[in-house]
């Protein structure tokens, strides 16, 4: 009986999603999160650095996709080496960890990525580790693709 009510429970949310496609809404007002010009922040810490900033949905014409856009600073006020890695999971399926900035020593970066293929069934997130080889000792992954509700009323 379980299987019976999940394969009705995921067809609700594949019509909704068609229907909500249908009309012509992208992945992030489909589920009523702010607009996708509305940017939202971000924060990942670990040790003696912070990476912080903006992300935002940019829509693509003639697409069911967004384009995920992830802007910030990277900074690093102690010694030592440590890097800002991002991992996404599309369709269930975990992507491997990749590294995206790395300071040694004191300094500042920017953090400027996207991801062209952002859908309702993306999820990632960005997180610090010490050093620049792996992702051994880390902070918290922080998610990038959680939004703010928008409440109406």
């Amino acid at each position: 009986m379980k299987s019976n009510r999940i394969l009705t429970s995921g067809a609700a949310v594949l019509a909704s999603t068609a229907a909500l496609l249908a009309l012509g809404q992208t992945s992030a007002t489909a589920v009523g999160v702010e607009s996708a010009a509305a940017a939202v922040p971000w924060k990942a810490t670990h040790g003696t650095a912070t990476a912080s900033g903006t992300r935002s949905l940019e829509s693509k014409a003639g697409s069911m996709f967004s384009k995920l856009v992830v802007k910030g600073d990277f900074k690093n006020t102690g010694e030592g080496c440590y890097s800002v890695w991002t991992q996404w999971t599309h369709d269930l399926v975990p992507g491997p960890p990749v590294k995206r900035a790395t300071l040694c020593g004191k300094g500042t970066k920017s953090v400027d990525l996207s991801l062209d293929n952002y859908s309702l069934t993306t999820t990632g997130s960005v997180f610090i580790c010490r050093g620049d080889k792996d992702t051994k000792d880390c902070g918290e992954q922080e998610s990038l693709t959680s939004w703010p509700v928008n409440h109406i009323g």
